[in-house]
């Protein structure tokens, strides 16, 4: 099974393209300032993608509307 469940991360974000968008700006944020808003003991997933969608389900990233 995927950490975060869509469900709850659909949720959070509203729709699944809102959701892409932010996951592949965050990612991008992620490989070029290698800023990380978790240790890396605290991630579940090895990759950016896994990442970020842990950080959008635990409220790290603030959505601007």
């Amino acid at each position: 099974m995927i950490y975060p469940s869509i469900d709850k991360l659909l949720n959070q974000v509203g729709s699944k393209y809102l959701l892409v968008n932010l996951v592949s700006k965050r990612v991008k944020e992620m490989k070029i300032k290698k800023y990380y808003q978790l240790n890396d003991n605290e991630y579940k997933s090895n990759k950016d993608i896994g990442k970020s969608l842990e950080e959008i389900s635990k409220n790290l990233i603030n959505i601007k509307e």
